[in-house]
């Protein structure tokens, strides 16, 4: 397939007109909101994991860039491994507890334990 043509998130493969561009989809550039605004909620989830536990912590308003920051610091704290991916900070195992806590501690005040 030819650099000019990728395909894009809504399945386009191939187009058959030769000037045919595939129109890149504009991300709303959101502001980070502060700690205390976030409503995050954190919970247990083993779905399509082996039966491995895996804390999520989801609902974060912000850029990719924060994100990312946040994740790395929750991981740190949890002395554990993780990633984050689709908006969602993955911790691995049960950290539920210790994500509350460090939340609580860094001004999380709204994050919810489900």
């Amino acid at each position: 397939m030819s650099k000019k043509n990728k395909p894009d998130t809504k399945g386009f493969v191939y187009s058959t007109d030769p000037n045919f561009r595939f129109e890149e989809e504009e991300q709303a550039s959101q502001a980070t909101l502060a700690p205390a605004q976030q409503l995050l909620k954190v919970r247990l989830d083993t779905k399509n994991r082996g039966g491995k536990a895996v804390t999520l912590v989801q609902g974060f308003v912000g850029t990719d860039e924060d994100l990312e920051e946040l994740g790395k610091k929750i991981k740190n704290y949890c002395g554990t491994g993780g990633a984050v991916k689709d908006w969602e900070v993955i911790i691995q195992g049960d950290q539920r507890d210790k994500v509350m806590q460090w939340m609580q501690k860094n001004g999380y005040v709204k994050a919810k334990k489900l």
